[in-house]
């Protein structure tokens, strides 16, 4: 029995297809975070298990490629998704199986946020994964969310930023935002590109304890605005204002790295301030 889109929710619901980071500070638990607090479903896919903390990533366990492909099979053939997050994936396996799954629904836009600077330390495995990465997801994605360290590791030819930004586009990417592109001490600065260059840059003022999940939040917020419909320029720079918010309102619960509020809207001192500026 055929059934109707009206039948479903409204919730637009997003995939995210993440590393399971049981510290909550990225992965797919800040995913399903970041979409409960802008009004979508999340769907996960687990890409990998990570032994992590607060300060540091101690070990990680990618789980098998069929099971990655079963994981997102089983959701797309029952949920109409609306956007795919797609963060880290553990190996070079597991971006060929996610290849395999974008190209069989090249309908639904990709935010990709690979974040490889953050798990691996072998210089010989962070390059096949970003070479798979360029090859295999960068053709498929609407946005793809990248820090300079990772913008970088994806353009072994380039030696400016503009010069970065095409090489990485040049795989098939629709835009792609560099973030913290001059290490400002005052301000981010971040970069927003496209095939014609470099559209707009964005500067949000620079929060002096940098939480760790900065990456995972900003690429769901901005899968987020895209399944709620928002064009792609626009979902990208309310994406940045609500990762902005989380990181200043973030907080301490281990005894490394501050981790994003990722409702801080519903913290009785910031109803409080938005009551006051309202008044």
């Amino acid at each position: 029995m055929e059934i109707s889109a009206e039948t479903f929710n409204s919730a637009p619901v997003i995939m995210s297809i993440a590393n399971h980071d049981p510290s909550g500070s990225s992965g797919i638990q800040a995913d399903i975070e970041t979409t409960a607090s802008l009004g979508c479903h999340c769907t996960s896919v687990i890409s990998s298990l990570c032994a992590k903390d607060t300060q540091e990533t101690k070990d990680i366990i990618p789980v098998d490629s069929s099971l990655v492909i079963e994981q997102a099979r089983a959701i797309l053939e029952d949920i109409p998704v609306k956007a795919i997050k797609i963060g880290f994936l553990g190996s070079v396996e597991n971006i060929e199986a996610v290849h395999s799954i974008l190209h069989d629904y090249n309908k639904i836009p990709v935010v990709l946020d690979p974040a490889s600077r953050t798990h691996f330390n072998e210089h010989s495995e962070k390059t096949s994964m970003a070479q798979a990465i360029k090859n295999l997801l960068l053709p498929f994605t609407a946005v793809a969310t990248l820090d300079l360290t990772d913008a970088y590791d994806l353009s072994h030819q380039s030696d400016t930023l503009d010069a970065c930004a095409q090489e990485i586009l040049e795989s098939g990417c629709q835009q792609l935002l560099i973030t913290d592109t001059t290490r400002n001490p005052k301000e981010y600065e971040n970069q927003l590109y496209s095939q014609s260059g470099l559209i707009r840059d964005f500067s949000w003022e620079r929060i002096a304890s940098l939480p760790y999940g900065c990456s995972a939040t900003l690429s769901t917020a901005i899968t987020c605005y895209i399944a709620h419909g928002l064009p792609l320029e626009l979902a990208i720079e309310q994406g940045q204002q609500f990762s902005w918010h989380c990181l200043a309102n973030s907080r301490r619960v281990g005894m490394g790295n501050h981790i994003p509020n990722r409702f801080y809207w519903t913290d009785k001192d910031h109803r409080r301030q938005k009551k006051q500026i309202l008044s």
